[in-house]
């Protein structure tokens, strides 16, 4: 899905938040959003996703413009995955994942063998199937990551935009988290806080910083030591490895 964010204005209070920021995302590419903390990224990825309603501008999936669209038809055309979810009932994981049906199905509609099926299906993608019967809240925070990420799996939508889910997980679920979404071939639009994890899985890269978008390109393209000097105030030493990626070493 082609997803085209144009001159996005937002304002909470007196503080003007984005200042006509724009993206253009490709069918299937992997876009990472980055910038310092406070830029926008979290804000200007809510109003992708509709939980903030911006001031101005305009987005278009596949060329339909949004603010047209009901929540239930623009849920069957993108999925979340955000840092923290929390729930006040206990919840299993099965019931969990069973959530993301909920944009295909009419007013207490039940759920069918069908669901059942996708909802299996989306569990062994992200390898969490033999969990289904566990509560939600006895899984560590990678497991239930992944477990958010099954329940976006079960909306069957092109697009998954990803609010830094993996801020407050270890390397290795990171990366397996990350993983399984470059493996789907959806189009996916991350704030990304980590450069290195960055550089590694995203097609192109969007910087922001006061709410205006400063800088687009490839990895290499976007992350020399220059910019991050100008954006981030820190040292860096950019290098590739025997495989070619590369790596961002900071100086103290």
């Amino acid at each position: 899905m082609d997803v085209l964010v144009k001159d996005i204005e937002l304002s909470i209070g007196r503080n003007n938040i984005l200042k006509g920021a724009s993206i253009e995302v490709g069918k299937k590419e992997f876009i990472g959003i980055i910038g310092p903390n406070g830029s926008g990224k979290s804000t200007f990825l809510k109003c992708i996703y509709r939980i903030l309603k911006p001031d101005k501008g305009c987005i278009l999936l596949d060329n339909e413009h949004l603010n047209r669209m009901s929540i239930k038809e623009s849920a069957k055309k993108m999925a979340v995955v955000s840092q923290h979810n929390y729930y006040n009932f206990d919840f299993s994981v099965e019931e969990v994942v069973l959530m993301g049906r909920s944009p295909h199905k009419k007013s207490l509609e039940r759920d069918n063998a069908r669901d059942y099926e996708i909802v299996r299906d989306s569990l062994e993608k992200v390898g969490m199937y033999d969990f289904r019967k566990r509560s939600f809240s006895t899984l560590s925070g990678g497991e239930q990551q992944r477990v958010i990420l099954a329940r976006a799996l079960a909306q069957q939508t092109k697009c998954l935009i990803l609010d830094e889910p993996t801020n407050h997980l270890d390397i290795k679920y990171q990366m397996q988290l990350l993983n399984i979404v470059k493996e789907l071939n959806l189009t996916v639009i991350s704030a990304i806080h980590d450069l290195n994890i960055a550089s590694m899985y995203c097609d192109k890269i969007y910087a922001i910083k006061d709410g205006n978008i400063i800088a687009f390109g490839t990895p290499e393209e976007v992350l020399t030591k220059e910019f991050i000097k100008d954006t981030y105030e820190v040292d860096a030493e950019i290098i590739k490895d025997s495989k070619g990626q590369m790596h961002i070493l900071y100086s103290r």
